[in-house]
């Protein structure tokens, strides 16, 4: 008996201690998955008004309850703790003007070039993105790259050849498209299916057999015609994969917020059907994949909304009927509409006209934010052609002064120096314009991967520095992804260095810094997003959001300045989530292929 006892207690003693290993292990995993994460042995760059570095944050609860000073948790709470060992933590990048919407509506599995250097690169990030992609699917690249970066000046430029694009990718049918629309070029399986349905495929002189001729932009072509085709073979899950796709690559890069600026309404007629290229955006069904991921808790990148309008009555009913029927700044912190643009009604994507002028009206009426984008065009509409940005800001002045204008019946005394109204781009501006808008309590946003693609000497700009010293509110964005990239670092290496693609040296007198320009891309655009106080800096309070980096970006050494567009993110953290993690160097996403 006394034996038999003795089996019992060690029996139970067994038990006990397998239990209490099981309860450690469910309190790791309770702990794991938990709402505070603590980061410790970085380099934790806030980005706060004195520019403090530490070393260790903790997010609880979505924001930083930490900052520096060990960052510990409160005795007996759970938090996962995440050992940097010395790497570089920078604030979520902000991208506060682009289209990721239309990016997660691409046709296919997208694959995104801008980080190829060179075709071999280009041609390896298309091979890895046909591995992930199911049988069937067509592998595409559209808008946001241009020949430009494969070949360094004085090289001469082209496109992957269908037989390299073939043996690249031997099981999908490939389409890449520059820019709106076109040229292209596709492998012999996209030829094929482009041919049989009437689309001509190599036939222009001198050019590969695999060439998608292109055209001007809202100009029926080839190019645009495959993408209509394309179009069709979409479903509701290949748009929630797509927009899926393009958080994850805006996550690996470090970019953990956007302001998205909507697309085009557009009908060209391309074979009887409605096409305008990559910007094409029908504005009723264009949201479902944003509401339906924002739904079941899928997103993974803060999207918040800008409302595009281009209509050609001049009394602009569709945009009255949105200011009159939807709410401004309404939403929460991953999901928010805050305000009109890129465009503010307007036939011929012009400022100044009729149209233009009365839904500029409209929206300062009902005390929206606007935004509109000067890319230094002469406005074609308009008598003596003026440029875009005069006639933006100048239409502006004029509104703020009837609205405020103590004789109108409806006067707002402070007009719309309260909007923060933003004028975006800006590759051209003048000190006196600078100040006008300053005035009127606008901002500048601008950006760098345009000009880094396809800029030149006499094409260059932004004037950074001349729009930094001027006090004015100044933010980054990407306008990715037709004209420009997404990525923030090429955008930045394009502000540190003012060399293009083709490593021409072509802004040089208006680069900034490398803090400067992280700035712009994080405490600074807090405020294009009214929300400042939420975003843009690792402060105590702030939504919990950073990016811990592949090298040390403020290095110079361990980073040259050609080393900056190389750089991506290896931990990305979303209100305390971690929504992309690649710390020990194991991930093999596609865009990679392209990167040292």
């Amino acid at each position: 008996m006394k034996m038999k006892a003795r089996q019992v207690l060690l029996a139970c003693a067994a038990l006990a201690l397998c239990m209490g290993s099981a309860a450690a292990r469910a309190d790791d995993d309770d702990c794991n998955a938990g709402t505070s994460l603590r980061l410790v042995n970085g380099r934790i760059h806030t980005m706060d008004k004195h520019d403090t570095i530490v070393s260790s944050v903790l997010i609880k609860n979505g924001r930083f309850a930490a900052v520096g000073g060990g960052g510990q948790p409160e005795a007996g709470e759970c938090a996962r703790t995440v050992n940097l060992g010395g790497r570089t933590v920078v604030p979520g990048i902000i991208d506060s003007h682009n289209h990721i919407v239309l990016l997660g509506l691409r046709p296919g599995r997208d694959a995104r070039l801008e980080n190829a250097n060179s075709i071999a690169e280009a041609l390896a990030t298309l091979a890895a993105r046909g591995k992930e992609a199911k049988s069937g699917e067509w592998v595409t690249s559209i808008g946001g790259f241009a020949r430009t970066q494969f070949f360094p000046d004085p090289q001469p430029m082209r496109f992957p050849t269908m037989q390299e694009l073939s043996a690249a990718v031997p099981s999908h049918p490939v389409f890449i498209m520059e820019g709106f629309s076109g040229p292209g070029a596709v492998n012999a399986a996209g030829k094929a299916f482009l041919v049989a349905h009437g689309v001509p495929v190599g036939t222009t002189a001198g050019q590969d057999e695999g060439y998608v001729d292109g055209g001007a932009f809202g100009v029926a072509t080839p190019c645009t015609t495959a993408l209509y085709l394309l179009r069709q073979m979409q479903t509701r899950e290949s748009m929630l994969q797509g927009l899926t796709d393009a958080m994850h690559y805006a996550a690996g890069i470090g970019v953990t917020t956007h302001l998205d600026q909507g697309g085009f309404p557009f009908n060209v007629p391309v074979i009887g059907e409605p096409s305008d290229g990559a910007a094409s955006f029908d504005r009723y069904r264009a949201h479902d994949s944003v509401r339906a991921l924002y739904h079941e808790g899928k997103l993974t990148n803060r999207i918040w909304i800008n409302f595009l309008h281009v209509e050609e009555d001049p009394q602009t009913p569709e945009l009255r009927a949105r200011l009159l029927n939807s709410w401004d700044d309404f939403g929460d912190n991953m999901l928010r509409v805050l305000g009109i643009g890129e465009f503010t009604a307007s036939a011929f994507i012009a400022p100044g006209t009729p149209a233009w002028m009365n839904g500029t009206r409209l929206v300062a009426q009902a005390q929206w934010r606007n935004e509109n984008h000067s890319l230094n065009f002469p406005v074609f509409a308009l008598p003596g052609l003026p440029l875009d940005w005069k006639v933006i800001i100048d239409g502006w002045q004029t509104v703020h002064d009837e609205l405020s204008d103590p004789r109108n019946p409806n006067r707002i005394p402070e007009g719309i120096k309260n909007l923060r109204w933003t004028l975006a781009h800006v590759p051209v501006i003048t000190p006196e314009y600078l100040q006008k808008l300053k005035n009127l309590g606008g901002g500048v946003n601008v950006l760098g991967g345009w000009r880094w693609l396809s800029g030149t000497a006499t094409q260059n700009g932004p004037p950074f520095r001349d729009i930094l010293a001027s006090g004015i509110p100044v933010g980054m964005s990407s306008d990715g992804m037709q004209i420009s990239t997404m990525s923030p670092w090429i955008n930045l290496y394009y502000v540190v260095t003012g060399k293009n693609a083709r490593g021409e040296l072509i802004n040089g007198g208006q680069t900034l810094s490398r803090n400067e320009a992280m700035r712009l891309y994080t405490a600074n655009n807090g405020w294009f997003l009214n929300a400042e106080d939420k975003l843009g800096t690792i402060e105590e309070g702030k939504l919990g959001d950073l990016v811990v980096l592949s090298r040390d970006y403020f290095d110079s050494r361990a980073v040259p300045d050609a080393g900056i567009k190389d750089l991506r993110s290896v931990l990305s953290v979303v209100g305390g989530k971690v929504v992309y993690d690649d710390l020990e160097g194991r991930s093999k996403d596609y865009w990679k292929a392209g990167m040292p």
